[in-house]
């Protein structure tokens, strides 16, 4: 199942479970992981792509440490709301990826998380070649805080 819906996707995963989500790049994807409770996300690891099948193999472990039972993956969309390239490369990327891992997933909107995380590690004053190393996870978890954030406030977690 792939939705747009967060109460679909809350209804489509069981509860005190992990969720994991995704910083899609063209090059790295940023993992960030939720406690159990749901309140809090976390961010994990940042996986350099090579191809789709060891990517999915990789994300496939983290799916097993962590329990999860939901994928978040952030969807790009333009500042006018119309969706270029990349959202048309995210939504490929989750319909294939829905197929292998068999967990339902939630396309968030995710304009402005990449600016948000930069910005967040410029406050930090952490450097240039730091920040490039962990953008990508710092990213995923403002989007899977976003989520988690949702889910509260729908009294769903």
């Amino acid at each position: 199942m792939i939705t747009e819906d967060t109460a679909e996707f809350a209804t489509a995963t069981r509860s005190l479970t992990a969720l994991i989500a995704l910083d899609l790049g063209t090059r790295t994807i940023g993992v960030a992981v939720s406690d159990l409770r749901r309140r809090i996300a976390t961010p994990r690891t940042t996986i350099r792509r090579r191809t789709f099948t060891t990517d999915t193999a990789e994300l496939g472990g983290i799916i097993a440490d962590t329990g999860a039972t939901g994928v978040v993956l952030g969807l790009p969309g333009n500042m006018d709301g119309t969706e270029g390239p990349r959202a048309q490369a995210t939504r490929a990327f989750a319909h294939k990826f829905s197929r292998s891992a068999g967990l339902p997933i939630l396309l968030w909107d995710e304009r402005l998380s990449s600016v948000f995380a930069e910005r967040v590690l410029l406050e930090a004053d952490i450097s240039r070649a730091k920040r490039a190393k962990v953008i990508d996870r710092i990213a995923a978890g403002i989007i899977l805080q976003g989520v988690l954030d949702s889910l509260t406030h729908m009294g769903e977690s």
